[in-house]
Parts: C-alpha cells; structure tokens; sequence
C-alpha cells in the first residue's frame, strides 16, 4: 500500500501560535456501517422500551402509560446519538464498533449545542430517503462532512490515529554557531522555535525554516537541521 493509500483522509488542522494536528476523517462507506450498527441498537432499544411501557401502562393506566410512551419514543428518537455523543468516548454503538467518534473540526471534543445542531438536521440528511442528501454531501466535501456536520462545525474521524499517522523525520544536529551575529530577538525567537517544534509537523517546521534561507543558506531538511544546530549552539552559551 502506498504512502498516499495510507494519507487519503489525513487532514491537517492549524490551531492557534501555529500548532497543527492531523485528523483522520472517517469516509461514508465506515460511517454507513456504522449508521447500520445503530440502527439495529435502536431498534432493541424500541422492543425493550415499548414492552416496559406495556407493564407500566398495566400498573398506572394506559393514559399515563401512553403518554410515558410518547415521552420515551421522543428522547429516543432525538437524542440517541446526543446521549452517546455527550459521554467519555464521543461516539454511539455503532462508532464505537468502527473505531470512529464525533469531534469538532478542531479536534475538539464535540459540545452539546454542536451535538444537537448535527442531529436534529439528521431529518434534512435523510432526505429524500436513506440518507441519500447527507450520503451525497459527504462524497463532495473535503472533510466528508453531511449537511448536519457543516453546520455544527463537526466531523466524524476515527478515535485512534496513532497507527495511522506515519512517523516523523528524525533530525541529527550538531551544534553550529549561527553565520552572522544574531540580536537579542533572533535569539528568543530561535528558542521559541525549539521549544514549540515538538507540536508542530515536519512540514509546517521546514516551511518555517525556509524563512531562514538568507541565514542558513538552505533549505527543506537541510536547512531545519543548520537551524536545529545553531539553537542547540547558542542553548550551549547560555
């Protein structure tokens, strides 16, 4: 499989001071499996709840029973994956089986008003039938967002990418003092750089230090390792 196969729902999201994260997003055929694992919960939790109205409308009356009845199949029906959504994992049955949870586009983990806004425009997904509108929104947005998650600013990605997401490039340094003087700014903003790199990809590193080019005189990895040196040579001084 090739590095492309591995990276095709990989997406970089940039947070604040620069820091980005990938998140792999989950495509419609995994999310479609999963929508079928809930449904078959769902409809156990239907069977189960309509017979616990039958003894409860046996022991209080079926008008009180009834209106239980409708009050249960309202929540169910409105806040399934709201509930499941809320909890530790972010994620219904059927996610969780997949390996999948909801999140916002940050990354973060989905709030209660995004939850409700992504479900209760399920009924506009489902349109015409099946989920043929929130199928079709996801095969042409980049994130393979339906119509209910463009407007919550959510995105269903898989809860663990940490065997996904291929390792980063090492860099060998050796200390190297820097070509020219450098100011009491240059130097801060060199120990900046150090101390953040770790949160950052090899790719927003080196694009970072391409800036550079006019001090180290290259560029790409050559030019993050020469960078990578001269801080390590003036943390020495200090």
């Amino acid at each position: 499989m090739t590095a492309t196969a591995l990276t095709d729902t990989l997406q970089a999201v940039e947070l604040a001071d620069g820091v980005e994260i990938h998140l792999r997003v989950a495509g419609p055929a995994v999310r479609s499996a999963a929508w079928l694992i809930d449904l078959i919960v769902f409809i156990g939790i239907m069977i189960g709840g309509g017979m616990l109205m039958a003894f409860v409308s046996a022991w209080t009356g079926a008008e009180i029973g009834q209106g239980l009845h409708l009050i249960f199949l309202f929540l169910s029906t409105w806040f399934y994956n709201v509930f499941f959504e809320m909890g530790a994992k972010g994620a219904s049955p059927g996610q969780r089986t997949m390996g999948l949870k909801v999140a916002s586009v940050s990354g973060a983990p989905v709030r209660l008003p995004q939850s409700i806004i992504r479900n209760l425009l399920r009924v506009v997904d489902f349109m015409p039938f099946g989920y043929l509108l929130g199928f079709t929104c996801c095969l042409f947005t980049k994130k393979f967002q339906r119509l209910g998650d463009l407007v919550a600013d959510t995105v269903v990605i898989y809860a663990d990418d940490r065997k996904r997401i291929t390792a980063p490039v090492r860099v060998n340094a050796e200390p190297v003092p820097p070509p020219a003087p450098l100011l009491r700014e240059e130097q801060a903003a060199l120990a900046q750089f150090n101390e953040r790199a770790p949160l950052w990809s090899d790719a927003r590193k080196i694009e970072l230090t391409d800036i550079l080019e006019p001090l180290t005189r290259v560029r790409g990895l050559s030019g993050l390792a020469k960078t990578a040196g001269m801080t390590l040579w003036l943390q020495g001084r200090k």
